[in-house]
């Protein structure tokens, strides 16, 4: 799982954990990190790669899938997420996302739950050809009031919505998966 807020105690972390709690059980979830990744440099490739680099497309290359909950900046991903797009992509013919199953949850505290944001990560994921989950959508809105005291989402349809979507998103696995001869 790769989250687009660097933030600790982001509302999309929170909503990531959620998404954990009421996956099915055959997903199992490791959060791969971005907050160590410099910025995609072609000239590092050519001198000694960084190692947040290393860490981060052994991490992707070996995962069955990636779920990506982002938040939206200026109406499109924060960079440090499309820096992540891109350090996995890189070196030519060495793109970790290349037919790696896929999806997108968005979050913000507006209205419109990131919107931008989730059609720019599926246009640059799409182009660097990850097997991205058309539908269920998940534009999750209105994050600063999801949580209970507890910390847990607190609103049953955004439970129930999460549960939904995390089934689909284990169903468009088994169904896309590269499957090694």
């Amino acid at each position: 799982m790769v989250v687009g807020s660097l933030r600790r105690e982001s509302f999309n972390r929170r909503v990531a954990q959620a998404a954990i709690e009421f996956a099915p059980p055959s997903l199992e979830f490791h959060f791969t990190e971005i907050a160590d990744l410099p910025l995609y440099n072609e000239d590092l490739e050519r001198a000694t790669v960084p190692e947040a680099w290393t860490r981060f497309r052994a991490d992707i290359k070996t995962a069955d899938a990636i779920l990506f909950v982002t938040p939206e900046y200026n109406r499109s991903v924060p960079g440090g997420l499309k820096n992540a797009v891109d350090v996995g992509s890189r070196p030519y013919l060495s793109n970790v996302w290349n037919d790696k199953p896929a999806a997108i949850i968005s979050v913000s505290t507006g209205a419109i739950g990131a919107f931008g944001a989730n059609h720019h990560l599926r246009q640059a994921l799409t182009f660097v050809n990850a097997a991205v989950m058309p539908q269920p959508e998940a534009y999750i809105g209105g994050a600063k009031d999801l949580f209970g005291a507890d910390g847990k989402i607190a609103n049953e349809g955004t439970r129930k919505f999460l549960e939904r979507f995390t089934n689909a998103f284990g169903a468009w696995i088994e169904r896309v998966r590269v499957r090694a001869p």
